[in-house]
């Protein structure tokens, strides 16, 4: 999980990102948008598919890549999961708060 969140802290991987699960692209369609170099859009790719975010295939001579929900709907489950435990948390002290009112 830790390398899902350290590859979207990064606005250019969550573009990039943003861009594949819509539909493939290649690595030199990804860097046509960005005012960096090639290198530059490729290492990011690189972070994205290390964090397993996406995946990319071999077309002709490209390299294709393709954005991963599966990956995407783990981190989420995890953030459903905090979620729950912090609402929970609220309750609780709202609970404490209603009660320390009243006593008043």
């Amino acid at each position: 999980m830790d390398r899902i969140f350290r590859a979207l802290a990064d606005a250019t991987r969550r573009d990039i990102l943003r861009r594949t699960l819509s539909g493939e692209a290649s690595v030199s369609q990804l860097a046509a948008a960005y005012d960096m170099s090639f290198a530059a859009v490729q290492k990011h790719v690189a972070v994205l598919e290390g964090a397993g975010l996406v995946t990319k295939h071999p077309q002709g001579r490209e390299r294709v890549v393709r954005g991963n929900p599966e990956t995407i709907e783990r981190a989420k489950s995890l953030l459903d999961r905090y979620e729950q435990i912090w609402r929970a948390r609220i309750d609780r002290l709202d609970a404490l708060l209603a009660d320390t009112t009243e006593r008043q």
